[in-house]
């Protein structure tokens, strides 16, 4: 089974970056869709940004502008450039993997999930 990684994770103050990472067990170079969800407490998980092997990308409304998702194949990773980080975009958040790719966004099939980074971002 595909182990998902994550990485870059913090504490930011409001109107700063982070970008995260997440490495994969195998080689991504056919997965269709990868992307990221997050987690507040007391919360659904949504997934923020999504990318296919062709490099299409999708993003949520409350994190587009913002947020960029990309992929290296040869290095098996994800990554996502967050921008202009605001105290909402706290929360915990997971790489994902729709390895039958049968994601028709904005409805994801991620059934791979790693096990998260920690993101806060202070006032």
């Amino acid at each position: 089974q595909v182990q998902l990684m994550e990485s870059g994770g913090g504490l930011v103050q409001a109107g700063g970056s982070l970008k995260l990472s997440c490495v994969s067990s195998t080689s991504i170079f056919n997965m269709n869709f990868m992307g990221w969800g997050r987690q507040a407490p007391g919360k659904a998980r949504e997934v923020v940004a999504a990318i296919t092997s062709v490099g299409t990308t999708y993003y949520a409304a409350s994190v587009k502008g913002r947020f960029t998702i990309s992929r290296d194949n040869s290095k098996n990773t994800v990554y996502l450039q967050m921008n202009s980080l605001k105290p909402a975009d706290t929360a915990r958040y997971y790489c994902a993997l729709d390895e039958d790719g049968r994601s028709h966004p904005p409805v994801y099939t991620f059934g791979s999930w790693g096990q998260g980074t920690q993101v806060t971002v202070s006032m």
